[in-house]
């Protein structure tokens, strides 16, 4: 996973409503401000076990992948995109995403 810039924060363009459980933040004007709300979120969506990434704060992983404000993407053992989903969260099916990521394993698995 990589963590770009907060989508929901109180002081962006869409900010989440207050009482749904997730913690109320301000867009982080720093790095090491931008990692912390990148654990809150982590712990929050239990995703911990998964490994992250955190987009700089001249967003450029979300801007060379057109991230915002999420998309599924599998980079192929080659180092090379082998899926991008569509810009989510309603364009993006996370089907499509297992099936390239067994049609990845077939191809790994053929070459070795």
């Amino acid at each position: 996973m990589v963590y770009i810039r907060e989508a929901h924060a109180l002081d962006s363009r869409a900010p989440m409503g207050i009482g749904d459980g997730m913690p109320i933040v301000e867009d982080p004007v720093t790095f090491q401000e931008r990692s912390g709300v990148a654990q809150v979120c982590m712990t929050k969506l239990a995703l911990e076990p998964m490994p992250a990434l955190i987009d700089d704060m001249d967003d450029t992983a979300n801007l060379a992948y057109g991230a915002a404000p999420d998309r599924l993407y599998l980079i192929g053992t080659d180092g090379n995109v082998a899926f991008k989903g569509g810009p989510g969260p309603g364009g993006f099916d996370p089907g499509e995403l297992e099936q390239a990521i067994l049609a990845e394993l077939d191809r790994r698995n053929e070459a070795d």
